[in-house]
């Protein structure tokens, strides 16, 4: 699974599809028909109860009693509700399986077990197992959704705020699970649908996010629309420092830099997506284009003069593509004796062959070979530091390699195999 760079809580409005709920409760009694005085009475008894701890232990007490009663979903759909109001998800969603047994297709009992499984998720318990079910739960809620009608005594605007809550569960569940699967096109298809049924939740705004944001290789479209989410949910989790900073600094200011090649503008991003849900048509974010390497060489050379440089500056020159560039440094060193420290790759009496650059040394590449004006008594070993002074002859550009000539070792005896040596500017003989 995908880790999130911060723990989002997931903000889920259970609050609004429990109250559209005992709406529809209150109709249920004028669709079914309770012929047992006593049950019905029992059934109206729990079902007029205002406290919501009452109410549920009363309706548990009326199922447990009568489980073969006409209304024993809506009692149980009662029950849910009731926890719910309570404040007990662990109850509701257990109520919630209850009801889903007796109908599989309960939208409101599927979206209360949905996000029950994803709110385990999102606490790192059994994250595959609970996504997974949460999936398979929502698609069902998703499918069922379609054709549900509107309960008897519901009005039109409650049903609507209803299914769109409904439809942010169910979506932001599919959604999560495909970004843990970096299933990234199917995420950003659910999470989105989420964020547009309910675009002030940073527990879908963010991974949507994340779901721009993650593919490799990516595309422009899909960083500008991440990037515009990430400050989004800045915004969203404004009064939580440790989460601005998470989402922010940690993980949106440092992709928005890589892409447009530096922080100006990031603030004003994140002002922007304060008060619009969804990026707004156009949106630009101006794409950094590094230099070419030829331009870059063109620059070292303006900045700093040829004897100043590092060998590591002077093989980048020399095989940037940049020919003035290269033949303005090849001229400065040729035929000059330089003293320089290196780390031998290959090695006879004769015949030295070093890495000179950091990383040269990492990848044990060779960069210069230097014939030496007499052969040495011993070779180097392989491995070990060994300092010299000798003069450029020719270099081939690619793969590099500069022949020196002239070879003088200098210095300290050579170091154990496998050390590197200290950073060491090549210096010209004077």
């Amino acid at each position: 699974m995908k880790k999130f760079l911060v723990a989002v809580v997931l903000a889920f409005a259970a609050t609004a599809f429990a109250q559209t709920d005992a709406t529809q409760q209150q109709g249920a009694p004028q669709q079914k028909t309770i012929k047992d005085p006593t049950e019905y009475n029992a059934y109206i008894t729990a079902i007029g109860l205002t406290d919501p701890n009452q109410k549920a232990a009363a309706l548990e007490s009326f199922v447990q009693q009568y489980p073969n009663s006409v209304v024993k979903e809506d009692a149980l759909e009662a029950v849910m509700t009731a926890y719910q109001q309570a404040n007990n998800p662990a109850k509701a969603a257990d109520a919630a399986a209850r009801l889903l047994q007796a109908s599989p297709n309960n939208v409101s009992a599927l979206a209360v077990s949905v996000n029950a499984k994803r709110q385990a998720a999102n606490a790192n318990q059994n994250v595959q197992q609970n996504l997974s079910e949460a999936t398979q739960l929502a698609t069902r809620g998703l499918t069922a959704l379609q054709s549900r009608t509107k309960p008897e005594g519901m009005s039109d605007a409650d049903f609507q705020k209803q299914q769109s809550v409904f439809s942010t569960v169910f979506n932001g569940a599919i959604g999560q699970a495909a970004l843990a699967n970096k299933d990234y096109p199917t995420a950003q298809q659910h999470l989105l649908a989420a964020v547009k049924s309910n675009p002030n939740d940073p527990g879908d705004v963010y991974p949507l996010a994340v779901a721009y944001l993650s593919p490799k290789p990516n595309t422009d479209e899909n960083t500008i629309n991440g990037l515009w989410y990430v400050a989004r949910a800045v915004n969203l989790v404004a009064g939580n420092p440790a989460a601005q900073k998470a989402i922010g600094d940690d993980y949106g200011l440092k992709i928005y830099k890589r892409f447009h090649g530096s922080d100006e503008g990031w603030q004003q991003l994140i002002a922007q997506a304060k008060t619009s849900p969804v990026p707004p048509a156009g949106l630009t974010i101006t794409k950094y284009v590094p230099p070419s390497p030829a331009d870059q060489a063109r620059e070292m050379i303006t900045k700093t003069p040829v004897e100043k440089m590092e060998f590591a500056d002077w093989i980048f020159i020399l095989t940037s593509g940049n020919q003035q560039a290269a033949d303005q440094v090849w001229n400065t060193l040729k035929g000059k004796a330089l003293r320089f420290q290196g780390q031998v790759i290959d090695a006879n009496k004769s015949t030295i062959t070093m890495a000179v650059t950091a990383d040269g040394i990492e990848a044990k590449k060779p960069e210069v070979q230097v014939t030496m004006t007499a052969p040495l008594r011993v070779a180097p070993v392989v491995g070990s530091n060994f300092q010299v002074q000798a003069v450029p002859n020719t270099y081939d550009p690619n793969p590099f390699l500069m022949k020196m000539v002239e070879g003088t070792q200098i210095g300290a005896k050579p170091a154990a195999p496998g050390k590197k040596p200290a950073a060491r500017r090549p210096t010209a003989k004077k």
